[in-house]
């Protein structure tokens, strides 16, 4: 007979700290977006446009459409988040909501914006990229 596992009180209370904790800070990041979004968008927009992984024929549409993002994710429901997030879920390890909601926004919607002429580097390379913007301006 297979073993039945049930956990003890004390490592019940620990996991519970633990996903309390991401939870925690998952919220304050994203309110916390709502008071940083337009000198975020066009730090990332900039370091987009300068490490050349985007190239744009308007530097300007392309921040507007970052920043559209960025208010969309302040406003998104959990689900809103976690479905646009699924596929770059396991990109890091421990991924920052922020920097992965846009990186999936640049890789996915972007590439077919009219602005965009082409999306180089790999998908770590744009989160890689874009999360050293984000971690400037919004907690981790």
């Amino acid at each position: 007979m297979a073993k039945v596992f049930r956990p003890s009180t004390r490592e019940s209370s620990i996991l519970n700290k633990i996903e309390s904790s991401k939870e925690y800070a998952r919220r304050r990041a994203l309110s916390s977006l709502r008071d940083c979004a337009d000198p975020l968008s066009n730090s990332i927009s900039q370091k987009l446009v300068e490490s050349s992984l985007v190239e744009t024929t308007n530097k300007n549409v392309l921040q507007e459409q970052i920043l559209h993002c960025l208010e969309t994710l302040s406003r998104a429901d959990d689900f809103e988040v976690d479905y646009q997030n699924a596929q770059f879920r396991n990109l890091v390890p421990n991924p920052h909501v922020v920097s992965l909601y846009v990186t999936s926004f640049v890789i996915e919607t972007l590439i077919n914006h009219k602005v965009v002429v082409d999306i180089f580097g790999s998908d770590e390379e744009i989160y890689l990229c874009i999360h050293q913007q984000v971690v400037k301006h919004v907690p981790a």
